[in-house]
Formats: structure tokens, C-alpha cells, sequence
């Protein structure tokens, strides 16, 4: 890839090879803190990446949080799968850009974060918690391929004692098993695909940067395969795009016949942010269905509760035919309850616990997982 030709800097002069001898880039460009450079390749056609060094890439989850880890670490802001149904659309607009077509096409790249992250791990009052990476952006997304920041990350973690989690959409991966299987080896790890779909148009039109659902099964399947755990977050399901008892049904079998550790499944959630430009995609892809999404959501980021209790009893149908038993089974598990609930679901085997007994192909369901933890 041809990736230093193609630099961009402010001024339009052509910056070196190398980043750090490129020297700040100027703020009149965009207000990103430790911003080395701008870059655009014909290989990535209509995304830039600015590339930043970063002081700090541990961040720590907001006290209150219902999630299970204290510590997340996202190399990426940004994110090129470009899902229409993003939650994390409106974290953007912290740095300035849009939630639209600029989270899809404005990547910000630490490229310092394995180096940073190895001295923030190496301090005394590090405590060896949990940390877990693809909580706002997807780490495996394509940059990955010419970035490589996750083989330093996981490295990081697995040699300071840290158990790590891992959620992504991305095959990329796959690349990283060896390297998987030897921190498993050292920490507790956790892995977890995002998958919510078999059909592979429907994915193509609501997550066009994303491989599909075929190539991400058979990556369920590879890790199993390879020894290490692997729950699916089967999320979101769309109300009359991806909720027919068809849809489900080929979903829940296809993760079986893969070997899932685990799934968590649940219905979309449109924050702010994220719901304008789902339903502009709506009003656009599938007028008929528009009204019908405003009054399924109202004012607010979660489906009718009519409807959660109704896709709640499918999803358990659905879970039991096909062996998933004894597991997380749907993310709206307390209906009348705090709605923060929901986000806090993981499935068994996308968070570090007790490693995996029998073989390492052992169907999903059977209990061989580790226990889920809600």
C-alpha cells in the first residue's frame, strides 16, 4: 500500500515516511490533540485517517456503569464498517466531526497506543483489572491491516497479568489466533463477535463496511477451533428487517453450528445521535417501515416495551431449539427496570473467566463454557 504518498498535511506539502519526524501537524487542519498527520489512499477510497499520538489510551468506565469491566481501550475512534445503527455515532462529535458520514469516513488512529498503554499497564498502582477493547469502536476494523496496533496491545496486556476482552465485527481477527491462544495461556481472555443477521444483502445495505455474516461465522468457528472462547452478541435485531421467526431461526442455528460459547440478543437501540441517522437511512431504504420506527421508539432510544417482552419470548424459543441453554438470553431482561440493564449483557465466553473444559470444538450450549455471568 502506498500509504506515505498519499499524506496530507495542511498546508498540502508531502510529509515524510516516517510520522514522528513529520512534526505537529497545524491546528488550523482539525482540533485533534497530537495530531501527526492526515491520511488518505486510494485503498480506503473516501475515508482519512488522522494519526495521533496519544498521552493516555486507558480510560476508565464511568462510575455507575451497569458494564462488566472497569477499563476499555479503543485504538480507533471512528469506524469504517459504517453501521447504520451504530451506538457510538455521537462520541464523534466530541472531537468535533459529525455523527453521519463523518464517523464512517474521519478515523482517528493512535498510533502510539501499544507503546503508552505498556507504560500505563508497567505502574505501580495498576490494579490488573479487566480491560476491554471494541467497546465504542470496532479495533479489527480494515486500518488494522496496515496499522497492526492490536498485536502490541494484546501483548501488553496478556505480559502485565491483565485480563482482556475483545468485541468486534472484524475477520482481521483471525490473524491475531496464534497471539490469542498464547495470552489465553498467560490471562483470562475474552472474545465476542458481533453478528445480528445471516442474511448477507440485508448486511451489506446496514453494515457495508463490515464482512458478512458467512465470513463471520466461519470465524466463530476458527477460534473454537483454536482452543478459545467465543460469545456472540447477536444485537441489534431490527424490528421487520431481521425479527421474523425465519430470520431467527437461521441466526440461532448458524451460531450453534459454529460453536458460540454463548448469546446475547436484543432489539435496536437508537441514542442520540445514532437515531437520526438510522431513520433518515429508514425514511430513505424503507419508507414504509418509517412511520412504523417512530412510533416503535417514540421520543426515546428503546423500542415499546410491548415489543421487547414480545422479541424476549422469541428469542428464548429460538435459543432452546437450538441449545443454548442455561445462558444469557436476551439483553431487556428486566423490562421494568433500570434500561442501562441492557447494555451491560455479554454472553458467555466474550468475558474472561474460568478457561474452557473438553474439546475445543464442544457445541455451543452443553455447558463446556465458561458459566455467563448474568
Amino acid at each position: 500500500m502506498r500509504w506515505d504518498a498519499q499524506a496530507l498535511s495542511p498546508r498540502g506539502e508531502t510529509l515524510p515516511a516516517d510520522p514522528a519526524a513529520a512534526g505537529p501537524a497545524s491546528p488550523a487542519l482539525l482540533p485533534l490533540a497530537g495530531l501527526v498527520r492526515s491520511v488518505s489512499t486510494p485503498e480506503f477510497a473516501g475515508v482519512t485517517f488522522h494519526e495521533v499520538t496519544a498521552k493516555s489510551v486507558l480510560n476508565k468506565v464511568a462510575a455507575g456503569s451497569r458494564m462488566p469491566f472497569e477499563w476499555t481501550v479503543n485504538p480507533y475512534r471512528g469506524c469504517s464498517h459504517a453501521c447504520v445503527y451504530c451506538f457510538a455515532r455521537k462520541t464523534h462529535t466530541y472531537l468535533d466531526f459529525d455523527a453521519g458520514l463523518d464517523f464512517d469516513s474521519q478515523v482517528v488512529v493512535k498510533v502510539n497506543a501499544a507503546e503508552v498503554l505498556r507504560k500505563e499497564l508497567a505502574k505501580p498502582s495498576w490494579q490488573r483489572h479487566q480491560v476491554a477493547l471494541g467497546t465504542n469502536t470496532d479495533p479489527y476494523q480494515r486500518a488494522e491491516g496496515r496499522y497492526r496496533l492490536m498485536p502490541g496491545i494484546i501483548g501488553a496486556l496478556a505480559d502485565s497479568g491483565t485480563p482482556l476482552s475483545i468485541l468486534t465485527k472484524g475477520t482481521l481477527l483471525a490473524r491475531d489466533i496464534p497471539l490469542l491462544k498464547h495470552a489465553a495461556a498467560q490471562v483470562p481472555v475474552g472474545i465476542g463477535i458481533s453478528l445480528a443477521m445471516t442474511d448477507e444483502q440485508l448486511s451489506e445495505a446496514v453494515e457495508p463496511g463490515t464482512p458478512g455474516p458467512r465470513a463471520r461465522l466461519k470465524l466463530v468457528s476458527r477460534l473454537r477451533e483454536a482452543g478459545l472462547p467465543c460469545g456472540v452478541m447477536a444485537m441489534p435485531i431490527l424490528p421487520w428487517l431481521s425479527d421474523s421467526d425465519e430470520a431467527l431461526d437461521s441466526l440461532f442455528g448458524a451460531l450453534a453450528a459454529a460453536g458460540a460459547t454463548g448469546v446475547t440478543a436484543g432489539a435496536l437501540y437508537l441514542k442520540p445521535g445514532t437515531r437520526e441517522w438510522f431513520m433518515q437511512w429508514i425514511a430513505k431504504e424503507h419508507p414504509q417501515l418509517a412511520g412504523r420506527y417512530r412510533r416503535l421508539y417514540g421520543t426515546g432510544s428503546y423500542a415499546s416495551q410491548e415489543y421487547r417482552s414480545w422479541l424476549a419470548g422469541r428469542i428464548r424459543f429460538f435459543k432452546a431449539r437450538h441449545g443454548f441453554l442455561g445462558s444469557a438470553g436476551f439483553s431487556h431482561r428486566d423490562l421494568s427496570g433500570d434500561p442501562r440493564e441492557e447494555e451491560a449483557q455479554y454472553p458467555a465466553g466474550s468475558i474472561p473467566g474460568p478457561a474452557l473444559q473438553g474439546s475445543a470444538a464442544a457445541p455451543a450450549g452443553n455447558g463446556a463454557a465458561q458459566p455467563t455471568l448474568f
